[in-house]
C-alpha cells in the first residue's frame, strides 16, 4: 500500500499500560466512525505496514486505547509513538451530494459566485488554526480559507469547486502590495505615456 493510495487517520500519541497498549488520536470529523476497525497502516521508515487490531477503545473524543496484535510490550508500543496512521481511500465514508474530500478536489477549476472560473485548486494546508485551501490564480498562489460558507459545492462531471469568496479576498491579491510597488506601477505607467 502506498500513502498516495491513503488518507491519514490520526497519529499514535504515546503508550498505555505495561502490556503494549498505545493511546491513538484520529485526526477527522467523525472518529466515532472507525470504532470498528480490524486492521491500519502505520507509517515506519516511509514505508506502510499494516497492524492488525485486537481491541480498540474509545477513551474520549478522537482519542481510543488500541491494542495491536504482536505488541506485547511497553518497549514496543514505545516504538509506535509518534507514527501516522493511515487507511485506504475506499475506507473513507461516503458524502452527501456536493461534499467533497480534499484529495478529490485537485486540480478543480474554481469558480466564485460573483467573479466566475478564477483558477484551479492546488492543494490543501491543514495548519493548526485553520484549513486552506491553495489556488492557482493569475500565476500566483491564492489561499483561501477552508469554511463551510466558502466552500459551496463540489461538481464532480464538471470537475468545478463552486465557492462564494469574501468580499476583498480577490482585491488582496490583484492590488499593488505596498506604496513602492504601487509607486513602480505609476512609474511604468509614465514611461509608457512618454512613448
Amino acid at each position: 500500500m502506498h500513502v498516495d493510495e491513503c488518507f491519514l487517520l490520526g497519529y499514535i500519541v504515546k503508550t498505555h499500560g505495561t502490556k503494549g497498549q498505545v493511546v491513538a488520536f484520529f485526526d477527522v470529523d467523525y472518529p466515532e466512525d472507525y470504532e470498528d476497525l480490524e486492521s491500519v497502516f502505520l507509517e515506519q521508515k516511509g514505508r506502510l505496514i499494516p497492524f492488525f487490531i485486537t481491541t480498540l477503545e474509545p477513551v474520549q473524543k478522537g482519542r481510543f486505547i488500541i491494542k495491536f496484535e504482536d505488541i506485547g510490550t511497553i518497549e514496543q508500543a514505545e516504538a509506535l509513538r509518534n507514527t501516522s496512521i493511515y487507511l485506504p481511500l475506499d475506507e473513507l465514508p461516503e458524502l452527501e451530494e456536493g461534499q467533497f474530500y480534499f484529495h478529490d478536489v485537485i486540480g478543480y477549476q474554481v469558480v466564485d459566485q460573483q467573479h466566475g472560473a478564477l483558477g484551479t485548486v492546488k492543494e490543501f494546508y491543514d495548519l493548526p488554526q485553520q484549513q486552506l485551501m491553495v489556488m492557482d490564480y493569475l500565476g500566483q498562489e491564492m489561499l483561501v480559507p477552508v469554511m463551510d460558507e466558502i466552500f459551496l459545492r463540489a461538481d464532480h462531471e464538471a470537475k468545478q469547486l463552486h465557492v462564494s469568496l469574501p468580499e476583498g479576498l480577490l482585491e488582496v491579491y490583484t492590488q499593488p502590495s505596498g506604496p513602492d510597488e504601487a509607486d513602480d506601477l505609476d512609474e511604468a505607467d509614465t514611461e509608457e505615456e512618454k512613448k
